[in-house]
C-alpha cells in the first residue's frame, strides 16, 4: 500500500469560462469589468505527501472524538469520562486511522477490575494480534466504534491488550453510533438502577 497517491480534490476546479463577447459588450450587459484570468489546468493535480494526509485524517479523527465524547458526557453527570484524545495513522495508508477517546475502569461479567479504552476508528476491520492489531481491512467509508480491556504490561512499560478478557480483549465493536454510546454508557454506569435506564434505551 506504500504506492499510494494522494491528490487534493479541493483544490481540482472547474476552470473558470471566459467571455465570448468581447469585454465592453459584458460591461455593458453586467456592469462588471472580468479582469480575473484563472490560469488553472484541471488535468494538473497538486499531489499531498503521506505526512499532509496524516494530518488531515488526524484532524477529522479528533473531531469526531471531541463530538463523541461531548454526548458520552452529556448523558448522565453520574456517568462522566475524562477526556484522553489521541490518534494514529496506518503505515503506508495515512487516510486510514484511529482516535483514542477515553478510558476507565469498570466491572465487566465475572471480572471485578477491568481496565478499558474506547476508539473510533475510519474504516472497519477485525481486530487481530499483537503484531498486526487491525486485521482484514474493509475498504470503505464507514466508522468502527470498540472498547478493549488493558492492562499495564511491566516488562514493555506500556498499557496492552488484556486479551484473557471476553473475545480476545474486545469488549465491544460496532459501526452504529447509538450502540457504541450505549456500550460506553453501560461500562461507566455505577449501579444497576442506572444500568437498567441504558439498556431500555
Amino acid at each position: 500500500m506504500s504506492n499510494l497517491k494522494y491528490f487534493d480534490a479541493a483544490a481540482v476546479k472547474k476552470p473558470v469560462q471566459s467571455p465570448k463577447a468581447a469585454i465592453y459588450t459584458e460591461f455593458l450587459r453586467t456592469g462588471r469589468i472580468n479582469r480575473h484570468k484563472d490560469n488553472w489546468d484541471a488535468t494538473k493535480r497538486r499531489y499531498l505527501t503521506h505526512d499532509e494526509v496524516a494530518a488531515r485524517t488526524g484532524k477529522k479523527l479528533e473531531t469526531a472524538g471531541t463530538v463523541t465524547h461531548e454526548r458520552i458526557n452529556g448523558f448522565h453527570q453520574s456517568i462522566q469520562f475524562p477526556k484522553m484524545l489521541f490518534h494514529r495513522t496506518l503505515a503506508g495508508s495515512p487516510h486510514l486511522g484511529y482516535c483514542h477517546v477515553t478510558a476507565a475502569r469498570t466491572k465487566f461479567a465475572k471480572f471485578d477490575d477491568v481496565r478499558w479504552s474506547f476508539y473510533i476508528a475510519n474504516f472497519f476491520s477485525d481486530i487481530g494480534d499483537d503484531e498486526r492489531f487491525f486485521d482484514k481491512i474493509k475498504m470503505g467509508y464507514s466508522r468502527m466504534y470498540f472498547a478493549v480491556a488493558t492492562e499495564m504490561d511491566a516488562e514493555a512499560g506500556k498499557l496492552s491488550i488484556n486479551r484473557a478478557i471476553h473475545q480476545n480483549g474486545l469488549l465491544f465493536r460496532t459501526r452504529d453510533p447509538k450502540e457504541a454510546l450505549k456500550n460506553v454508557l453501560m461500562l461507566g454506569a455505577r449501579n444497576e438502577q442506572l444500568r437498567r435506564i441504558i439498556s431500555s434505551l
